[in-house]
């Protein structure tokens, strides 16, 4: 068995983040999940639906791997990201990595995953992986897969070779940080206003404060949306709280990133934006259990109301980004 020593196999509530973490920790910079999550701008809104899709999406946050490209940025980082369409070379990159002594992060399918309770397939998953024998790979996933777990070489492989919406050709990646350990503080009000700016000001009305409100209407037509209404509204509702989330769609994780910033920033502005995402991630909660009871029950008044409530955000997030942006005349 080959691993790599001193790793803190510490899982979180996201996948992409809990990846960011373990490689981050490997390198001496421990932050926690909620400021990786916002000095990487994760924060985002898409309504998603097209002809080939069984049934709408709502996502909470940017495309898979944007948020590691922007912390890398942010943080002056050295992302070392390798692709190919090699099985072997894929293989070869990671166990290079590995028999150096460093952890690699992989981009995969989850579906294929042995230790994966919902094989619903997902290819913008993200892990760490720390070690191998002839058999296994011994992987860190989020705390609600096990954390530390692990998955059979011939499972990885598939997962890493799949194809389909938000996969990647075998990607693999690693960080380095700089020698001087940066400093998060000086990083928060570029990170927020390059969030707010893209939610703010989305180039399609699926997107952003516009996508929520496009969200609000078309919520109210989801009974007719699907022929199996008591699976798929409650399965929309369990990704938006449970699938990797933190709650409320990624909003609690943004309300607990602000609220990490107002210790280390007194400013009104983040203040506002803070009590208004506190306010938007209860209303989120209640936006999931009322899809979830209108699937139970087919009562199309819980998605009036859901729609009433995403109206609600639209309005709230607008305004709590407006008041965020603001941090820029305040930058140094």
């Amino acid at each position: 068995m080959t691993t790599v020593r001193d790793i803190d196999a510490r899982g979180m509530q996201h996948c992409e983040t809990t990846a960011l973490g373990v490689l981050l920790r490997h390198q001496g910079l421990d932050l926690s999940e909620p400021m990786l999550f916002g000095l990487g701008s994760g924060l985002s809104f898409i309504y998603w639906d097209t002809k080939n899709m069984g049934f709408p999406f709502l996502g909470g946050r940017v495309k898979p791997f944007d948020l590691t490209r922007n912390l890398d940025t942010r943080l002056k980082l050295e992302l070392l990201v390798q692709e190919t369409t090699s099985p072997r070379k894929a293989w070869e990159n990671v166990v290079a990595s590995i028999n150096a002594g460093r952890p690699v992060g992989l981009q995969l399918d989850s579906y294929y995953l042995d230790y994966f309770g919902s094989k619903v397939h997902f290819g913008g998953h993200v892990v760490a992986m720390y070690g191998y024998d002839d058999h296994d790979a011994y992987l860190v996933d989020t705390d609600q897969q096990g954390g530390a777990v692990s998955t059979s070489l011939t499972s990885l492989a598939q997962a890493r070779a799949a194809r389909g919406p938000m996969t990647a050709k075998h990607r693999s990646f690693t960080l380095t940080a700089p020698k001087n350990l940066p400093s998060p503080q000086g990083h928060i009000i570029p990170a927020i206003t390059a969030c707010a700016d893209a939610f703010l000001n989305p180039p399609i009305a699926n997107l952003g404060h516009r996508g929520i409100e496009k969200a609000g209407k078309l919520v109210r037509t989801w009974l007719q949306r699907t022929d199996n209404p008591q699976r798929d509204l409650p399965q929309a509702a369990l990704l938006m709280e449970k699938a990797g989330t933190g709650g409320a769609l990624f909003r609690n994780l943004y309300r607990d990133f602000l609220a990490e910033c107002t210790q280390l920033l007194d400013n009104s502005h983040l203040r506002t934006g803070h009590r208004l995402y506190a306010e938007a991630a209860t209303l989120w909660t209640e936006t999931a259990a009322l899809i979830a009871e209108a699937g139970e029950s087919g009562d199309a008044q819980r998605l009036v109301q859901a729609g009433t409530v995403l109206s609600d955000l639209s309005r709230i997030e607008r305004e709590a980004m407006q008041a965020l942006s603001c941090l820029r005349s305040e930058a140094v």
